[in-house]
């Protein structure tokens, strides 16, 4: 990409074997220089006289990640000219590699994923020819990758050797084709694998069927279906021409750019300005102790546990520990039966747990992560007993997922070591983890978590300390505006159908089944008394918990659930509907009754969007991307349309506004646009303030900081944002709004 960091390098033994190394580190990823490289490589190794074969390998240990993801929003942004249609799988692979007279060899030490797939079969339309069209098609629409051996009795490699004897092994291979000792097939014509031209077109409908099934908004999967048909259909040349063509036209697609938003927001969420550009080390955390064992106890103490963590879990008596302890053993079987993990691993793996009852065993502990009930008492009650007992550099942590941090640690003198570590259930598998951090916690407590995270594979995201952070707190309406629904007449099963549609796992009240009644009273009144003017108040749950209903749990809620946990419809909601809201003094409102799915999507959304930018707006979270992969990774929400604040710009901060305040003149606070809404509506500029790094620091290190933060920050900050989000915020800015590249220039002069 613009960078020059990626290439590939010749070396010609004494064997005439030429090996071509791709360099491109973490991951040998193949940016748009790594082809051309590779390309040039290939070249001058097909013109040498002293070279009879080659192989193809990648540096240290890993073939290729894949395509370099950047080089597409280099691209679209105009950093990096495009390169001509067809240049990478006709003139690079096909014509270049595949057509060469000296045979070549993969040699595929580690990962070769996607693109680094596709180099090491040289070219698409390969796979179904290697592997035949159904394994094919799972590997395609699955993104599943498979191992070694499995690789080999699929037919996708030709043999499996140790790490060390690689790429010797590979020269031989290479040498032996040259010889006629080994076959020299082209594997674009190969067709021993293609089922007859009917049993293909039965399979690939088949598949067509099932995508639109599992994923009815996305194109991409059936353009993948459709070029592989044509491959079978018409030849593998004809069918690379299509796939060029149908690529062009993705590649532009709003997904594309969604996606491409989500893959670097996703890498950007661990840069905290003010935090990870400090030079702080990390220290090593080996000791780790959870305060309860209930399901998310257990769930953290299990994602600690396969990260080679020794984990202490405390419990008040015997009988919850022990229950505290089955859960992480089920949790680490559900492992073993899925094939995942050996039974012998398990076993190794529970001994580095250790159940207590008492905090005698937290002496020399590196952290604590508190996962108890949400009580504030109670919570303040183990903090102060924490700082008795553990050392001076243990951090401090709860896994709260809505009490404000300084009201738990209000009772200890060692607020700088108290933090949010906020995992999702169950904290095993889900792939967030919420770091709240208050205006007390330490820069290397921040750092420490942040490692301890990326070491149990999470990924983290950095926010401010306020009732529900940002993830819950800005889904909080989610709920909320579905009951605003459901007593004025739509139907409960019809919006988690618009929802479910939209791209969401689940909808709002199959949701609130699954969280529990118990949770969703418990943290929805910690929004009514926190921002009683925007909450919606409906008696619905609370009626229906009365009568023994808590979701899921007791088999019913919103829906019915049979044995094995599959959801139905329950005609005897109407009745508790009826009651709610005859409580809330409202009537049926036919409009609602016929309410379209695009409406609904929108009065569920806008209020989330809505809080989203209070969220935005007060600095909770630094940057608007972070939000993205809160609402994706936290919530759901469809990674393919780019993350909620990302799905908001493609719709308008205007017609968002527009919506918004209609609702609000129609039903009242609870759907207000907030200022900041109101701002950028007022503008016509989006939600987002897109940040990309521009080397800003020595443009500003240049005129007076506080002149340039007053002067920029009235025109585009609310009043109440800290100076380090300001800094950071315009420290990030990129050319891409020409009001914010106006008022930079009347600032610093057009010199600069």
């Amino acid at each position: 990409m613009g960078s020059k960091k990626g290439r590939t390098m010749v070396e010609v033994g004494a064997d005439g074997v030429a090996v071509i190394t791709i360099i491109n580190p973490p991951v040998n990823s193949l940016s748009l220089d790594v082809l051309q490289s590779l390309k040039e490589s290939f070249d001058e190794a097909l013109q040498r006289d002293d070279v009879k074969a080659i192989v193809v390998a990648g540096a240290n240990g890993k073939f290729s990640g894949g395509f370099d993801i950047s080089a597409f929003g280099g691209i679209e942004q105009g950093a990096v000219q495009q390169p001509k249609p067809g240049y990478v799988s006709v003139e690079v692979l096909t014509d270049t590699i595949e057509a060469a007279r000296k045979p070549s060899v993969a040699a595929i030490d580690g990962l070769a994923l996607g693109g680094g797939l596709e180099v090491a079969m040289v070219g698409t339309q390969r796979l179904p020819r290697l592997v035949g069209l159904a394994k094919s098609l799972e590997m395609m629409l699955t993104s599943k990758p498979v191992k070694g051996e499995e690789a080999l009795g699929l037919g996708l490699v030709d043999a499996v050797v140790s790490s060390h004897e690689l790429v010797n092994a590979a020269r031989q291979w290479a040498l032996d084709i040259l010889a006629r000792r080994k076959p020299w097939v082209a594997t674009l014509y190969k067709t021993d694998k293609i089922e007859p031209l009917g049993e293909a077109r039965q399979i690939l409908n088949f598949a067509r069927a099932q995508t639109r099934k599992r994923a009815p908004n996305l194109k991409h999967p059936l353009v993948c279906i459709d070029v592989i048909e044509e491959g079978i259909v018409n030849g593998p040349k004809p069918a690379l021409y299509k796939e060029v063509e149908a690529f062009q036209g993705l590649l532009k697609s709003d997904t594309s750019k969604s996606l491409i938003h989500i893959f670097f927001a996703q890498r950007g969420t661990s840069k905290v300005p003010g935090i990870t550009d400090r030079g702080l080390v990390p220290r090593k955390v080996k000791k780790v102790a959870i305060l309860g064992g209930g399901l998310m106890g257990s769930g953290i103490a299990t994602a600690l546990l396969l990260s080679n963590y020794t984990v202490i879990l405390k419990e008040v008596n015997e009988k919850f520990l022990e229950a505290g302890i089955g859960r992480v053993k089920a949790n680490l079987g559900s492992q073993v039966k899925k094939g995942q993990m050996t039974r012998e691993k398990l076993e190794k793996t529970m001994s580095l747990l250790r159940g207590v009852l008492d905090f005698e065993s937290f002496r020399d502990v590196d952290m604590v992560i508190e996962a108890v009930i949400e009580n504030v008492s109670l919570k303040q009650q183990i903090f102060a007993d924490l700082e008795k007992y553990c050392p001076p550099h243990c951090i401090l942590a709860s896994n709260t997922s809505t009490i404000d941090l300084n009201l738990i640690g209000k009772r200890t003198k060692s607020q700088d070591r108290i933090i949010g570590a906020h995992f999702f259930s169950p904290a095993h598998i889900m792939p967030l983890l919420e770091i709240v951090r208050t205006e007390h916690t330490s820069p290397q407590i921040i750092v420490d978590l942040l490692d301890v995270g990326k070491k149990i594979k999470k990924t983290p995201i950095i926010v401010g300390n306020c009732t529900g952070f940002a993830v819950n707190r800005m889904f909080f309406p989610y709920t909320q505006a579905g009951l605003f629904l459901v007593e004025r007449g739509t139907d409960v099963y019809r919006i988690d159908r618009a929802i479910t549609k939209f791209g969401m796992p689940m909808g709002p009240f199959r949701l609130a089944d699954l969280v529990g009644f118990g949770v969703a009273i418990a943290t929805g009144s910690q929004f009514i008394e926190n921002f009683p003017e925007r909450t919606y108040k409906s008696m619905l749950i609370p009626i229906m918990q009365e009568d023994k209903r808590a979701g899921e749990s007791t088999r019913k809620g919103f829906y019915l659930y049979d044995n094995k946990r599959k959801a139905s419809p329950d005609p005897e909601l109407k009745m508790y509907i009826e009651k709610a809201r005859s409580i809330s003094g409202v009537a049926v409102d036919p409009k609602f009754v016929k309410l379209s799915e695009k409406d609904i999507v929108e009065m569920i959304f806008f209020p989330v969007v809505n809080e989203a930018c209070r969220v935005f707006a007060e600095g909770i979270a630094v940057k608007a991307s972070d939000i993205d992969i809160a609402a994706v990774m936290g919530m759901g929400f469809p990674p393919y349309r780019g993350g909620l604040m990302f799905w908001a710009d493609s719709l308008g901060s205007k017609y968002i506004y527009s919506r918004l305040e209609e609702w609000s003149n129609l039903y009242g606070g609870f759907f207000k646009p907030c200022a900041f809404l109101a701002e950028r509506a007022a503008k016509g500029a989006p939600l987002r303030i897109v940040m990309v790094y521009l080397g800003m620091a020595r443009i500003l290190e240049s005129v007076q900081f506080p002149t340039l933060l007053d002067s920029i920050g009235s025109a585009f900050f609310p009043p109440n944002l800290d100076s380090r989000t300001r800094w950071f915020r315009v420290h990030h800015w990129r050319w891409e709004n020409q009001d914010y590249k106006t008022a930079l220039i009347a600032v610093l002069g057009d010199g600069h």
